[in-house]
């Protein structure tokens, strides 16, 4: 059921690193984003796909973990990430690029929850360090997202919004990661 994907699809960032991604699965999940809506159909999104040791060991420092846990500078090696997808603007196709970038992370995420992988997906980066890893011009590409993408290793548990109103995830000491959810009547306003 859509619903069932759709809450086990978690920010995960704890991962089995151990347990190899390879660049066929990154591709079809890039495949499936390549078919969801684009504004005007201008398809302005490109993509980078790291899968190897090597190269997830040089996107790792170009991403910024976890800003409400800010003594947890990220997952520790053996639990890193088995894979990356850079999501990218291409400035020679449109100059904005919408909210294109946001449905191609979800779908691929919801795409890696079926297939038993988890992810999460940053926007606190170091782009122009990630340009150069991947040997990519700043002129013509805007690095717009990162999906991180692995074997989930920590469970993630749904709250509910506390009535103090705070909203800041937060993890147990056995690493159980919480998360406030607000509720579906304080969301809709009519």
């Amino acid at each position: 059921m859509f619903r069932d994907l759709v809450l086990k699809n978690r920010s995960y960032r704890r991962f089995y690193q151990d347990v190899a991604l390879d660049e066929e699965t990154l591709r079809e999940l890039v495949d499936l984003a390549r078919n969801t809506a684009s504004g005007a159909n201008l398809q302005p999104l490109k993509y980078a796909l790291s899968c190897t040791p090597e190269r997830n060991a040089q996107v790792f420092p170009c991403t910024i973990w976890a800003g409400y846990l800010p003594d947890w500078p990220g997952p520790d090696e053996g639990e890193r990430p088995a894979g990356y997808v850079v999501i990218l603007g291409d400035r020679e196709i449109s100059k904005g690029f919408g909210c294109d970038h946001g449905i191609a992370a979800q779908t691929i995420l919801l795409g890696a929850t079926e297939r038993g992988l988890g992810g999460v997906m940053f926007g606190s980066l170091r782009r122009e360090k990630l340009l150069k890893v991947f040997g990519l011009p700043g002129d013509r590409y805007e690095v717009l997202l990162v999906i991180a993408l692995g074997k989930p290793k920590e469970t993630v548990v749904l709250d509910p919004v506390e009535a103090s109103g705070d909203i800041q995830y937060w993890r147990e000491e056995n690493g159980t990661h919480h998360v406030p959810k607000r509720a579906l009547d304080d969301i809709i306003v009519s």
